[in-house]
């Protein structure tokens, strides 16, 4: 009981309160803008949208190139004893997103055609894509202000960046339906991802406008490239190949099945879209933290907490599947009602997922070993690759989701025997 209530008193879980409470409101911000997407472009147009929003936030968090990361290991190590060198580290990060969004602008603009073509078989999909590779800056630039809003330990300001953000895409969702609805009679899937794509300009905006601006002044940034980079090598290569792992399963349906299917499937992934956001949340406060423990004894201790934690809201994730199941129908439509056993899967898949949150964070900040990951990242691939096209061949989105699932408990499996293999070396 000691031990329980010292979880509960621990600033990790206060924070997290914080990020839990803007997460379930953006969370729901969001739900609802995806929502009535999918309910007024019917599951055709909502999957074509839905394989759009795949290649932007593949792009973004391939463009990343481990920067985030980056930003919260060095900013949290460096703010309190030596922050002239930590501002060195953002205004570097801030520089590396600017030339390599606009470059991904550029290129993806002209190479569009070529990927809804080749790639998909789908030529209607060039004008979505088009936007996307533009959404890719703007997404660049958002989670530059969040990562650096985290690693300020600023969590309220982080909160109302993204509380703000789907707000305002939310309000301007409802103007441009309206406007449609009424005046043109129409309301077209390039018009709800326009707002999809570009909003995150916005949440940058907000951010930067809340975020110190010392850092822009600093001089010498360079400086601090090689130390930068050589961290995060491993995280841009691990995130380059998780990225496109954790949408392989869209990327396979997409080529092998029609577009309705997809919706389905899209729909099912957006009901358990709250999970990774609140892993989002959990990361936002775990990282800056395990990246500050100094010693095993602590260490151990936090990682205890955290993890029964999770254990904890995992158990409450579980609980909501008849409500969930329920209300399907009802949110989306009856055309959406083949996704409730699809829900099922994916949120088990996604609860494993949040149960991983500790491990994962005590390996890239802890122990500062990101290159197991990439390793891992290599074993899910191939996971998804050969087992993805397997399934999703012999039983459609079904066979999606199971591997979704798969590739999840392969993720939580192995970092977990090498944490256990760590710890128990250093005894």
């Amino acid at each position: 009981m000691k031990f329980i209530k010292s979880i509960f008193s621990t600033s990790t879980f206060r924070q997290s309160s914080v990020t839990f409470v803007a997460t379930v409101i953006n969370g729901a911000l969001g739900a609802i803008f995806f929502i009535f997407a999918a309910r007024f472009l019917g599951p055709t147009q909502y999957g074509l949208f839905s394989v759009a929003m795949a290649v932007l936030t593949l792009t973004a968090d391939v463009g990343n190139l481990g920067t985030d990361t980056g930003v919260v290991n060095f900013v949290s190590k460096h703010l309190i004893k030596d922050p002239q060198h930590a501002y060195r580290f953002l205004k570097l990060a801030l520089k590396i997103k600017l030339l390599v969004g606009i470059g991904i602008v550029i290129i993806g603009w002209f190479i569009s055609p070529f990927i809804a073509q080749q790639f998909f078989n789908k030529p209607e999909l060039t004008s979505l894509i088009q936007i996307a590779f533009i959404g890719v800056l703007a997404q660049l630039l958002f989670t530059f202000a969040t990562s650096a809003l985290q690693a300020y330990q600023k969590f309220f300001a982080w909160g109302f960046t993204n509380i703000g953000q789907n707000t305002i895409r939310l309000i301007l969702l409802f103007i441009t339906f309206s406007s449609s609805a009424f005046v043109t009679h129409t309301f077209t899937t390039n018009s709800a991802f326009l707002l999809y794509a570009l909003i995150p300009f916005t949440g940058f905006i907000l951010g930067m406008i809340l975020l110190p601006k010392a850092f822009l002044g600093a001089t010498n940034e360079n400086s601090v490239a090689k130390d930068f980079f050589k961290y995060n090598v491993w995280v841009a290569l691990f995130g380059a190949i998780a990225a496109f792992s954790s949408r392989l399963d869209t990327f396979i349906a997409a080529r092998l099945l029609d577009s309705a299917q997809i919706g389905i499937y899209a729909a099912a992934n957006q009901l358990v879209l709250i999970v990774p956001q609140f892993v989002g949340a959990l990361g936002t406060v775990i990282a800056p933290k395990m990246a500050q423990q100094t010693t095993k004894v602590k260490f151990l201790d936090y990682l205890k907490k955290t993890q029964l934690m999770v254990l904890g809201l995992a158990g409450l994730g579980i609980l909501s599947i008849p409500v969930v199941l329920w209300i399907i129908p009802i949110l989306f439509g009856v055309s959406y009602i083949s996704s409730g056993p699809l829900f099922i899967i994916l949120l088990f898949a996604m609860l494993i997922f949040l149960i991983s949150v500790p491990i994962h964070m005590s390996v890239f900040y802890y122990f500062s070993y990101p290159k197991l990951f990439f390793w891992i990242s290599l074993g899910h691939l191939a996971i998804i690759a050969g087992v993805g096209w397997d399934l999703i061949s012999a039983y459609g989105v079904m066979g999606a989701a199971w591997t979704v699932l798969i590739g999840q408990v392969f993720n939580l499996v192995v970092p977990a025997i090498w944490v256990l293999n760590r710890i128990n070396k250093k005894q």
